[in-house]
């Protein structure tokens, strides 16, 4: 079974995580399946409106580690880059379907999408200096913007996680359903019955006046993500979490 699934139903893209045994951990592979599936649907005019998804009881974890690990994404043309890129610049509504963990990359995603709803059991984290690092997807420029300067810095300071009804007041969601994807569906049907022209010019002015600082904040995370990656005290964070995993 493929580790990201892409179906269609109507005029309505559905990208979905499918690693529910590893709690969907995206891979390099997967990343570069979901830049793909991005840029596909971005230049198909039977797509209106596109969710993400996962299967199982998760969001998603994030990066896979050991994959991380192994094959760190130092390059620009890296599948995370690509993934990152396609969601930066991606010109149609896209909905997101919250259940569980969405952890990292999992809610950094979540500021680039148009509507997100989550179920009450999901879990939101970005512990990227826990791991070494430093935050990614342009979270750093997105998420104070969203919350306030102190509050996103304790969050990425910390490591701290936050709860389905911190993210509907912090504006990370705009609901919480007990039927995430349904109501993510429904959403995205109402969408796609309007003009689709009007809603591409639409978002298109709504990011408009933080797109080019994103791309650029983006791309300065990027360099300092990829330098972090290759340091000792990244390796040193990433062993003390695998040998924590391992004995969970």
């Amino acid at each position: 079974m493929a580790e990201i699934l892409i179906t269609q139903d109507a005029d309505i893209l559905t990208i979905t995580f499918n690693r529910p045994e590893k709690m969907n951990a995206l891979t390099r592979e997967m990343y570069a399946t979901l830049a793909k599936g991005l840029n596909d649907a971005a230049g198909d005019f039977s797509v209106r409106a596109v969710i993400l998804s996962g299967e199982g009881n998760h969001f998603t974890a994030g990066n896979d580690i050991g994959d991380f690990m192994a094959h760190p994404p130092t390059e620009s043309d890296s599948g995370v880059a690509l993934f990152l890129g396609s969601l930066l610049n991606f010109p149609k509504p896209l909905i997101a379907s919250v259940q569980g963990n969405a952890i990292g990359v999992g809610t950094t995603m979540l500021l680039h999408c148009d509507v997100v709803v989550a179920n009450p059991s999901a879990n939101f984290s970005m512990p990227f200096t826990t791991l070494g690092l430093v935050p990614e997807a342009g979270s750093s420029y997105l998420f104070p913007r969203l919350v306030g300067y102190q509050r996103a810095a304790r969050i990425f300071m910390t490591g701290e996680s936050f709860d389905a009804v911190s993210a509907l007041e912090m504006g990370l969601i705009a609901q919480i359903s007990e039927e995430p994807f349904l109501e993510a569906h429904k959403i995205a049907q109402r969408i796609a019955a309007q003009p689709p022209q009007a809603i591409i010019n639409t978002k298109a002015l709504l990011k408009s006046g933080s797109h080019d600082a994103v791309a650029a904040v983006m791309q300065a995370e990027f360099q300092l993500f990829a330098m972090a990656l290759q340091s000792e005290e990244a390796m040193e964070a990433f062993m003390k979490f695998m040998s924590k995993k391992g004995s969970s």
